[in-house]
């Protein structure tokens, strides 16, 4: 079970995640410190450590849209928060997979700040409203590559199966 630490509406751009006046910053060990830099209360909570690993966001439609920044999905896997959106940009989602961030699609998710999660193979579970809400799996490879860790380590993974 994990706690929702923040809630966003619909259309949150890359530039609100990882504001572009830090792209000279690409290290994914380097850009959590600029997790939602213009939203102080958070970005100072995660930088101090006062989230939780393993914490969740919720947020509305379209999480992601705007540039196709790596940088955008790093610095939210470099605090390994749980993204459940209704939906994600396409391009922000395969970067997603391919650094093995976690994201959940669920269309009719329903949180507030503080209610407690579980997420099982097919629901959201909202234990603090006592609601469930059906989400949209990944497919079967691309979850392979998140459960990996992302695109590098599922590679590698594969390649040392071969020897």
């Amino acid at each position: 079970m994990a706690k929702v630490v923040y809630k966003f509406g619909d259309d949150i751009s890359t530039d609100i995640i990882y504001p572009g006046r830090f792209m000279a910053t690409v290290l994914p060990t380097e850009t959590p410190q600029y997790a939602f830099a213009d939203n102080q209360d958070l970005n100072s909570k995660l930088v101090n450590g006062q989230i939780e690993k393993g914490s969740i966001i919720i947020a509305g439609k379209n999480f992601g849209c705007g540039s196709s920044r790596e940088q955008a999905v790093s610095t939210i896997k470099g605090h390994e928060l749980v993204i459940i959106a209704k939906n994600f940009a396409r391009i922000f989602l395969q970067n997603s997979v391919n650094l093995g961030l976690n994201t959940i699609t669920c269309p009719d998710i329903e949180a507030e700040i503080n209610d407690e999660i579980v997420i099982t193979e097919t629901k959201v579970i909202n234990k603090t409203q006592g609601r469930e809400f059906d989400l949209i799996p990944h497919p079967p490879a691309r979850q392979a590559i998140i459960d990996a860790g992302g695109l590098i380590n599922y590679t590698r993974k594969k390649l040392m199966e071969k020897i």
